[in-house]
């Protein structure tokens, strides 16, 4: 059995996304003044998974975050606000920010005079 490649992921375990939540949580959880082990207690998460979330391995899930973002008191949405389709390189894109997407939106305002290339 061969291993899926690594261009049908959407998120690469080290891309600096994944860096970018981890530093995020740490900072709020220092912010909070929690050890990590009575933040993943809170979260009821794993200590060992919880640090691979700061240090930036892994791939987090939706409910994992949301644990952590319950757990620190804040939105969700602080988690992952300074998060762009550009921190995830060599990966599958959101619909609309592929490269040949980006040419063909380019092309089309700047036919239609909107922008000015």
């Amino acid at each position: 059995m061969t291993e899926p490649s690594s261009s049908a992921r959407l998120v690469d375990p080290q891309s600096s996304a994944a860096a970018k939540v981890g530093e995020r949580i740490a900072k709020l959880r220092r912010r909070a003044r929690l050890s990590r082990p009575t933040l993943a207690d809170c979260a009821d998460l794993d200590v060992r998974h919880l640090q691979r979330i700061e240090r930036g391995h892994g791939n987090p899930t939706l409910l994992s975050l949301m644990q952590i973002a319950v757990a620190l008191e804040v939105p969700l949405w602080q988690l992952v606000e300074d998060v762009v389709p550009e921190d995830m390189p060599d990966t599958r894109r959101p619909y609309g920010h592929s490269t040949r997407d980006m040419q063909t939106r380019r092309r089309y305002y700047a036919g239609n005079g909107a922008l000015e290339y």
